[in-house]
């Protein structure tokens, strides 16, 4: 290993803090004292591994994005060829997490929300997932037959990101639970006769 240069494990622990802190308590709550006092490392083994908190947030968030698309692709890995059932089966497991005691939203929503400056590292994740997600649901909804798949697509991914703030909202029992069968109800009266 380079000499100056942090261990792959103690950027795997700011990481892991990190994106524990910033899920439950935001990005901005965090600041970076925090972090390397609960990983156990100095400050500037974490500006080694992270040239900026703002970086550190957009890693956070890199990380967040690929467990959000194993989740979609192995609902949609479960149906081949069937986009109603691909979608209702990831509507599913959000309805099922997002009624969970310990939910706070979607990582790259809240990110959002917290950075409005157009450009933010953290901010461009998100956006870009978000994009990529809402061309998704259209191709599902033509593959489906929608009268319109670009309305379909776009009303279940405001179904989505509803279910994201309820279910901090409401936790347990709230609507975020119902989420698949509201997204079936949107399909079937979206679909061509």
């Amino acid at each position: 290993m380079a000499v100056g240069r942090p261990s792959p494990r103690a950027a795997e622990r700011i990481l892991e803090v990190a994106r524990n802190l910033f899920y439950r308590q935001g990005i901005r709550a965090i600041g970076v004292d925090e972090i390397v006092r609960r990983a156990g490392v100095t400050k500037p083994s974490l500006y080694r591994s992270f040239s900026s908190k703002d970086e550190l947030a957009a890693s956070y968030l890199r990380l967040y994005e690929v467990e959000f698309w194993k989740r979609f692709d192995a609902a949609v890995a479960k149906h081949p060829g069937e986009p109603r059932k691909q979608i209702l089966a990831f509507l599913a497991g959000i309805g099922t997490r997002a009624v969970m005691p310990d939910y706070r939203g979607c990582g790259m929503t809240n990110a959002a929300i917290e950075y409005p400056e157009i450009g933010h590292p953290a901010r461009l994740v998100g956006e870009a997932n978000k994009s990529e997600l809402r061309s998704r649901l259209r191709a599902m909804a033509t593959e489906m037959g929608a009268r319109n798949p670009d309305i379909l697509g776009d009303g279940l991914l405001l179904l989505i990101e509803g279910a994201y703030v309820s279910g901090q909202l409401f936790g347990p029992g709230g609507p975020a639970a119902s989420i698949a069968a509201n997204a079936d109800l949107l399909i079937e009266a979206s679909l061509r006769r």
